[in-house]
């Protein structure tokens, strides 16, 4: 089953923010998907997914955004270092 989002906007933000109404729709997936990733509530895939890109372009283009590519927690960090070095 898909769902569907409805934003309401005025032309004059795409005015403010000098993008077209598609430009805006494609911005705004990649936002929604790239926060979501960041709190940990959907992995890259499902967010690459939502935003119309392939994982490792979603992966890429969250810098541009200031979001790290990984968000495992610092707890989990240090589960995962602990494990490779006593392997």
């Amino acid at each position: 089953m898909q769902n569907t989002l409805t934003i309401e906007y005025t032309d004059d933000l795409l005015f403010t923010l000098g993008v077209s109404d598609k430009e805006f729709s494609v911005e705004a997936k990649f936002l929604l998907a790239a926060k979501l990733y960041e709190i940990g509530k959907i992995s890259s895939g499902q967010a690459a997914k939502l935003a119309g890109k392939s994982r490792v372009e979603f992966l890429f283009s969250l810098s541009r955004i200031g979001v790290a590519m990984s968000n495992l927690r610092e707890e989990d960090l240090r589960d995962e270092l602990n494990f490779a070095l006593n392997d």
